[in-house]
């Protein structure tokens, strides 16, 4: 029973690491690397880490999730884009005319281009937050939502890029 058990398991791990298919449930196709360009910072309110924060977390997800190799310019797959707003609003006004929490929004531009098949390519706006209780000084939680939201972010142009559902 353990041996099928074992034969099984390893036959699906070679069906899903083969051919263009990730265990995200996307579909490379034929490519074999990636590139993704830095994340400029093009928001008004501006955090220093940010383009470098998400943009390691996009290079990262590609790599986790799929067989793809990374590569510094001109992958079968390009990511390119831009930071375009990090802001901070007052939400979840109380009875008393307090605010309860903030909102840290981020968004970012990006451009996807597949050279090998272009009906993949897009050019979208993905905008992603976390809220935050009003009593707390952003300093103090701003690196862990960044990380949170880069995730978020990172896992939506993924998704868009590579996702067949």
């Amino acid at each position: 029973m353990m041996r099928k058990l074992a034969a099984l398991i390893s036959l699906l791990l070679t069906v899903a690491c083969s051919g263009g298919y990730t265990f995200t449930g996307g579909d490379v196709g034929d490519a074999k690397t990636i590139s993704v360009a830095t994340f400029p910072n093009y928001a008004e309110l501006f955090q220093p880490n940010l383009s470098l924060t998400l943009t390691e977390s996009v290079r990262d997800i590609f790599v986790q999730q799929t067989r793809l190799d990374l590569v510094p310019r001109d992958g079968d797959m390009q990511i390119e884009g831009e930071i375009i707003e990090y802001k901070v609003d007052p939400v979840n006004a109380q009875a008393d005319a307090t605010i309860a929490q903030n909102r840290l929004t981020i968004s970012v531009q990006v451009r996807f281009t597949n050279t090998l098949d272009e009906t993949k390519n897009y050019d979208k706006r993905f905008s992603r937050y976390r809220e935050f209780d009003a009593s707390q000084n952003l300093t103090d939680v701003e690196e862990a939502l960044i990380a949170e939201i880069n995730q978020e972010l990172a896992e939506n142009i993924l998704n868009a890029a590579i996702a067949n559902w």
